[in-house]
């Protein structure tokens, strides 16, 4: 028994060396092409709602809550999520837009593990009809919860590469999502511009 107890400290005391020792800092990035033109890939993309039909967490998770705050696909706007273990509690908000090329996020997990993470999607012009997409999340994990990152890495990196793969897939084969988020996109910007107006007119 004394020697087992041995083992298993000696265990821990490793496991630990080892965090104590490996990165803080981490950076997932993945990226694929999709065969559409640029304008109509960005303009899915800023729509944080358009997230549940590629990104695999709401696979994950089919009764997992969500609230949405703000203008969607413009800054400052927040989505919320609640759901099981596996994809936890949290929200990301939209922090900057360049049109037709970035979208930065900040992410704010609250559970599992409480933390938050910076995330962008950007996209760039390949050709007329071709964009290619990137989707990148980076953040540091304080000891010894950096464990648990290096563990995961190589889950999300699996996670990104699905959805990318979900992302190209919708917008190659379903031209009424283009159609769509076109309209929305229209909607955004009569809101905003609305918003704006209502702004001077109280100056």
């Amino acid at each position: 028994m004394k020697k087992v107890l041995i083992i298993i400290i000696a265990m821990i005391v490793a496991i630990l060396g080892y965090a104590a020792v490996s990165p803080k800092d981490f950076k997932i990035e993945k990226s694929i092409t999709i065969n559409k033109p640029v304008a109509e890939v960005f303009s899915y993309l800023r729509l944080i709602k358009n997230s549940e039909s590629w990104q695999p967490w709401t696979r994950m998770d089919p009764e997992m809550k969500k609230e949405f705050k703000g203008v969607d696909g413009t800054v400052g706007a927040i989505s919320s999520w609640s759901g099981n273990s596996q994809v936890g509690i949290g929200e990301e908000e939209i922090k900057a837009i360049s049109e037709n090329q970035r979208i930065d996020f900040e992410l704010r997990f609250v559970k599992p593990l409480q933390t938050t993470n910076t995330a962008f999607l950007s996209t760039e012009e390949i050709s007329a009809n071709e964009t290619k997409v990137t989707w990148s999340m980076s953040g540091s994990t304080p000891f010894p919860f950096n464990l648990i990152c290096i563990m995961m890495h190589e889950t999300v990196e699996k996670n990104f590469e699905q959805g990318l793969n979900n992302l190209k897939t919708i917008l190659e084969k379903s031209p009424e999502a283009a159609v769509a988020t076109e309209v929305v996109a229209d909607k955004v910007k009569t809101e905003v511009t609305s918003e704006v107006k209502a702004e001077e007119v109280k100056q």
